[in-house]
């Protein structure tokens, strides 16, 4: 090894255990953005069972906290869906939305008419509920779709008559005094442990009959469940109401 080389060598080395003492010695000073952030409050997640924070919408008892809920039957602690639609009693914006359902075991029609229904956020945003499982229909309407607007990204559909599970995160649009829009929707769907829709931006409203658009409306408005001429089952439904974190101070340089 030449002077040179043996020299470039001791070099490298020196420079490697001075970086390394450095990062591993603590003599970095740390990071601090100075922003100071409330406590997170404690949420408690028992094992099949609601955190302690939600809002129960349904319990398998009845539906007292839906209006028209007395219009669909309840039997073996599950909801059927029957006459028409309900709505919350409580009006929701941001939210965390649990819902689970199931298509009847005995499979009736086909495309659109097998196990049809479908949650409406704010009453007006939907994401589709079908019998998807070996049944073909448009893509933008099959369950795990928002309505005419996009896809799933998979069908992650179980048998008919088996149960399945919505986790819905949905951002409500926002709009400035003047009913013009400054925020669209947002929406991720987890359907049986699959992400179908990954923070979907909505495109406004969705309908059967014409193209989606935005119309300002109230910062928090019902949850709608649709009667679909078919007997559509739901049980274990419970929601979260979600918020924005915001510092609620500042240590910052002057």
């Amino acid at each position: 090894m030449t002077g040179l080389h043996k020299a470039f060598r001791i070099l490298v080395i020196t420079v490697f255990l001075g970086t390394a003492y450095h990062t591993y010695g603590n003599l970095v000073e740390e990071y601090k953005n100075g922003l100071i952030w409330k406590e997170p409050e404690v949420v408690q997640t028992p094992p099949h069972q609601p955190p302690s924070d939600a809002i129960v919408l349904f319990d398998g008892k009845n539906l007292d906290k839906w209006k028209n809920g007395d219009q669909w039957k309840i039997k073996d602690g599950y909801a059927i869906t029957t006459k028409k639609d309900i709505e919350t009693r409580q009006s929701f914006g941001d939210c965390q939305l649990h819902i689970e359902w199931a298509t009847p075991k005995k499979v009736k029609g086909n495309g659109q008419g097998r196990g049809n229904s479908g949650v409406f956020l704010m009453g007006q945003y939907e994401v589709q509920i079908l019998d998807s499982y070996e049944n073909k229909t448009y893509f933008d309407g099959q369950a795990g779709s928002i309505y005419k607007q996009y896809p799933p990204l998979v069908n992650a559909c179980r048998k008919p008559g088996e149960w399945q599970t919505y986790d819905i995160i949905f951002t409500a649009p926002r709009f400035n005094e003047y009913g013009q829009l400054v925020k669209p929707a947002y929406v991720t769907v987890i359907q049986n442990g699959v992400v179908v829709q990954n923070h979907t931006e909505l495109q406004g409203a969705t309908f059967y009959h014409q193209p989606p658009f935005y119309t300002a409306h109230e910062e928090k408005l019902p949850i709608q469940l649709q009667f679909h001429r078919n007997d559509t089952q739901f049980r274990n439904i419970w929601v979260r109401e979600l918020s924005e974190i915001q510092p609620i101070g500042c240590v910052c340089p002057e």
